[in-house]
């Protein structure tokens, strides 16, 4: 279950392979995605989940900030995107830490799917499971998210010969432009 909802393509995910195909902080951005995942995984599951539910203000605080912040991380995608001539590595203006660390704080903690999925879905499944089954629960789902986010990092690696030509990378930031916007769409809509 847990490697289920952290598989699925988002804005986590796209982030994390675009840093490893820029070879720009991406350990540690695969490291503090798994470490955000793995606190929420844990918050879900003791109890962060229900009181989520409650509170209808925080998820649509939640919902909408996290929307804006998609669409303009994919309609940044998209400009890159425009530009192929702009998108090889080797002219790339290097990623400050502190931006790649807030990038991944945003997407992170502004993403309304990551509380729906790893906070409230993930905490109500593991919460109801009979001692000690939550503990082993939030530690199987814990390392599926590190396996999965240390595995993207080292895709990113292999995958530079191919990203070696501006159509990939166009491509790949008009995909990451899609999903962004589509996530969006999401979270606007329902």
């Amino acid at each position: 279950m847990g490697a289920g909802l952290i598989i699925a393509i988002g804005s986590q995910n796209a982030f994390v392979l675009s840093c490893a195909l820029k070879n720009q902080h991406a350990w540690l951005v695969a490291g503090l995605c798994a470490v955000l995942d793995i606190l929420l995984i844990h918050a879900g599951v003791w109890g962060l989940g229900a009181v989520i539910r409650q509170q209808p203000l925080l998820l649509s605080l939640a919902r909408y900030g996290g929307a804006l912040f998609l669409a303009l991380y994919g309609f940044y995608a998209f400009q890159r995107a425009l530009k192929p001539n702009a998108l090889m590595v080797e002219s790339l203006k290097p990623m400050r830490l502190r931006n790649a660390v807030f990038t991944v704080l945003a997407l992170s903690l502004l993403n309304p799917h990551v509380y729906l999925d790893t906070v409230i879905l993930l905490g109500s499944i593991g919460g109801q499971l009979p001692d000690p089954e939550p503990m082993w629960f939030a530690l199987g789902a814990s390392l599926a998210s590190v396996l999965w986010f240390a595995g993207l990092a080292m895709a990113g690696k292999r995958l530079g010969a191919w990203f070696s030509q501006p159509k990939s990378w166009q491509r790949l930031d008009f995909a990451i432009a899609l999903i962004m916007w589509s996530i969006a769409a999401s979270l606007l809509i329902g």
